[in-house]
């Protein structure tokens, strides 16, 4: 046990030493962070439920309303847009050329590792569907697979308006960022207000890219200079106590991912309340961004930072991937009826919450091990021959074939 000790001090002091001196470590924390926050939220607060027809989406927060407030911790993807908007400024300032081609990269970083998975997926459909694997099943995987998957889109949107939202942090600051929440108030109070039966069901569409630029905006402004100290306690003041008025005053819904059967959701599109958490968190992150960076001089806790760091779009894409690694099998060998606590079992007994944090290691096991094989889907892909052509082509295909069966067009 001493040896692995000493193994893992002599790793985490080479990584820290090959660590940059310019490199903003607080910031990498606070990715990292909100980056395992995506997994744990998705294996905590879904589940399934398996009967004659195969396996089903299910959540405790169906049971456990009481469970809502931890959707709050684990939703940090306000944390996430907001470091990426401080990441993208800086690396918008080192730009070698020009806009397009800085761009071009940043989304080929973005878009491999979904065609990887996707293409994957494709494959993995057809094969479990030789095995008899129920439809329902296959319907259940390709639709936690895809899920996360929608942050992607968004944030190739968000990242190809960098420019625009630079340009605005250095004219207003902090204060870009409001008329983006202003935007998203209005599309709810239309869609929950008094006239909410004359507005088409589509107009809560117009929510999903302010609800998300919105802490991206805030992190250009960080990154620019324009939000500092005073801004962030006033977002974090201000954003909880917006927080506090939507539920308590306007009752909107406690949790911040969706909970099937229930008529709103905050999530999909985001709502004012999920903006209101996205200032407040994004306020708490530059208050702490100091005493982190601090934190993170430290190898031993530095280390795995990076390690997380370097993986951010295999555990994105492929997250959802380890929880089905496990399911799935269950699922089948209890096709004559058993089902398996805190797997495949329905998520409404205490027991099914406790059974499922002891299951966390293995689908954190299974991720790491999908992870050895799947990071390779972020390296950057050859050109120039053929065959390199001929598989990105292949890989295209696979991947939108994928796609028609996840959104149910097939």
């Amino acid at each position: 046990m001493s040896s692995v000790r000493e193994n893992a001090r002599r790793l985490a002091a080479r990584i820290d030493a090959s660590t940059p001196a310019h490199r903003d470590r607080a910031v990498d924390g606070l990715r990292a962070v909100a980056l395992l926050a995506v997994p744990l939220g998705h294996w905590m607060l879904g589940g399934f439920r398996l009967d004659a027809d195969g396996l089903h989406n299910a959540s405790p927060l169906t049971v456990f309303g009481g469970l809502a407030p931890a959707s709050w911790v684990l939703q940090m993807l306000g944390i996430f847009f907001l470091v990426g908007g401080y990441a993208s400024v800086l690396s918008y300032r080192r730009r070698p050329s020009t806009t397009a081609a800085w761009l071009g990269g940043r989304l080929a970083r973005l878009g491999r590792p979904v065609l990887g998975v996707t293409a994957v997926w494709a494959v993995l459909l057809t094969v479990l569907s030789w095995l008899d694997v129920p439809g329902d099943t296959l319907r259940t995987a390709s639709t936690l697979v895809i899920q996360p998957l929608w942050f992607v889109g968004v944030y190739t949107v968000v990242t190809a308006l960098t420019p625009v939202c630079v340009t605005l942090a250095r004219r207003l600051g902090g204060w870009a960022a409001l008329p983006l929440l202003g935007s998203v108030a209005v599309v709810d109070f239309l869609r929950y207000g008094p006239y909410a039966d004359a507005v088409p069901s589509w107009l809560s569409v117009l929510n999903i890219l302010p609800g998300w630029l919105f802490a991206y905006q805030l992190g250009v402004s960080w990154g620019e200079g324009r939000l500092g100290q005073r801004g962030a306690r006033l977002l974090l003041i201000g954003g909880g106590a917006l927080f506090a008025v939507l539920l308590l005053v306007f009752h909107y819904p406690a949790s911040m991912v969706g909970v099937p059967g229930e008529a709103r959701t905050n999530s999909h599109p985001p709502s004012l309340l999920v903006v209101a958490l996205a200032a407040a968190q994004s306020g708490a992150a530059i208050l702490l961004r100091d005493r982190l960076g601090r934190l993170l001089r430290r190898p031993l806790l530095w280390a795995p930072v990076v390690v997380v760091n370097l993986s951010a779009m295999t555990i994105l894409c492929w997250h959802q991937s380890a929880m089905l690694a496990a399911a799935v099998p269950a699922s089948l060998a209890g096709a004559g009826g058993a089902t398996v606590a805190g797997l495949t079992a329905a998520p409404e007994t205490v027991g099914w919450l406790l059974a499922r944090v002891a299951w966390l290691p293995v689908f954190a096991g299974l991720l790491v091990l999908i992870a050895r094989y799947a990071r390779r889907f972020e390296a950057p892909w050859r050109t120039g021959t053929r065959a390199a052509r001929a598989r990105r082509a292949l890989a295209g295909l696979l991947a939108a074939g994928f796609a028609v069966f996840a959104l149910g067009l097939a």
